[in-house]
């Protein structure tokens, strides 16, 4: 989603191809206006990295919980929606990870659902204030991005062979974790500990979300199309048992129903796609 006038401005940055299993894209946004811009992040299992130029920045995520970002902040593996606010003079630049690429750059992945580090934390504190600070000397939106590009050359290790099995897994009839597992002579625990440790998530969790995701994209097809919503459609493309149990899968994820979504589709950003 990208807008551009006078007073805001945003716009996705696309990555090179050597880093297309690295970075889904990043995300530039400025607020030159004189009221509060909201907006709802759509579940991604991806792990950012936000840096604020300029006013602090409010997140919303569930049960009320708010955080406030004046230099960066790390959140993920994003697994619900949550709102943020960008106030007059704010200004954001995200970096969207892919699979396990967080892991193979900073040595670990995030796997608490609530898990948000921010810069008053000593836990990377070093690390990404000192990232914050040059980028903060540039005023060139790509220039902060190349900065961030070739600190990922520097310092990116490479994919582990487990990491690499499960995160190119195809075969869509057969679980991932028995069968590498039983590749491996391994216990289906171990490699599920392997997931949660490279990814952030368990991958019961990832293909519930792919589900959900089939659904969304279905929707807004529908939708931008012009034509009535049909949800017994959407529960039978997408591999729903009924209504409810769609319904359970907004509420877990947005906490809206399917009719509520609707309603707000326009202000709710996709990070994937």
């Amino acid at each position: 989603m990208a807008e551009n006038n006078s007073k805001h401005t945003s716009y996705r940055i696309d990555v090179p191809k050597e880093f297309e299993d690295v970075f889904s894209h990043f995300y530039y946004s400025e607020n030159k206006s004189n009221e509060n811009i909201t907006k709802t992040l759509l579940p991604s299992f991806q792990t950012i990295l936000i840096f604020s130029f300029g006013t602090s920045i409010l997140f919303e995520k569930k049960q009320n919980l708010q955080i406030i970002l004046d230099k960066y902040l790390i959140l993920g593996p994003i697994k619900y929606a949550f709102q943020y606010s960008l106030p007059a003079n704010s200004e954001i630049l995200v970096v969207n990870f892919k699979n396990d690429a967080f892991y193979r750059l900073f040595g670990r992945s995030f796997v608490s659902e609530n898990l948000t580090i921010h810069h008053d934390e000593l836990f990377y504190n070093d690390c990404f204030t000192a990232m914050w600070s040059e980028l903060k000397k540039e005023n060139d939106t790509n220039n902060r991005v190349n900065y961030i590009l070739d600190l990922c050359r520097q310092h990116l290790s490479q994919r582990t062979s487990l990491a690499e099995q499960l995160s190119n897994f195809k075969e869509l009839t057969s679980d991932p974790i028995k069968t590498i597992a039983d590749r491996h002579n391994k216990t289906i625990r171990t490699i599920q500990m392997h997931h949660k440790k490279y990814f952030g998530y368990s991958a019961k969790e990832f293909n519930r979300y792919q589900r959900f995701l089939r659904a969304l994209n279905l929707i807004q097809k529908i939708t931008a199309n012009g034509l009535k919503m049909d949800w017994f459609e959407v529960i039978f493309e997408c591999g729903y048992y009924d209504q409810s149990h769609l319904i359970r899968d907004f509420k877990y994820y947005f906490n809206l129903s399917p009719s509520q979504y609707l309603k707000i589709q326009q202000n709710i950003c996709n990070p994937v796609t």
